[in-house]
């Protein structure tokens, strides 16, 4: 069973059956692949994929969604920010930083720091204004630390059906 999160904020357990995950699998592989032809592949009919796909979806565990590239979109600096915050203010931080919309992703994490926020900037130079005009006034930050990305060789979006 995946945990999911309600509307509420309350935790609820989803079955995720063999052919759901059969069904990310294909949606994984391509996103724009018709509820039919994936119904053919799997020997299912293809309102059973429609239903399932639906399910996914409401409940948090599948999401359809174009995935670009931000470098041949003109964004040409990546980083990873480390946040130290605050103790009392860690939440309140975390919601602000994700409002940027530089940020890409926002993890709360145990350790040596508090946060890991990454960006996607158009170079150093709007990387610089966010790191200084944005990030470091947002209150509750007590100090950061950047580790600029000078090649990506992994991104993975198909994880959890294996």
């Amino acid at each position: 069973m995946a945990p999911t999160r309600e509307a509420n904020g309350v935790r609820a357990a989803v079955e995720v059956s063999p052919l759901d995950k059969r069904i990310i699998e294909h949606l994984q592989a391509d996103g724009r692949r018709s509820f039919t032809s994936i119904a053919a592949d799997l020997g299912v009919s293809e309102a059973a994929v429609r239903t399932r796909v639906g399910k996914l979806t409401r409940h948090g565990i599948l999401q359809i969604v174009g995935v670009t590239d931000p470098l041949k979109l003109g964004f040409h600096q990546m980083a990873m920010v480390a946040i130290r915050c605050e103790g009392a203010l860690l939440q309140e931080v975390a919601a602000a930083v994700a409002e940027f919309p530089e940020v890409s992703y926002v993890v709360i994490t145990a350790g040596t720091y508090d946060l890991l926020v990454e960006t996607v900037c158009e170079d150093a130079e709007d990387l610089l204004r966010f790191l200084t005009e944005k990030i470091r006034r947002v209150p509750g930050v007590r100090d950061t630390e950047t580790f600029v990305y000078l090649r990506m060789v992994k991104q993975a979006f198909q994880w959890g059906t294996r």
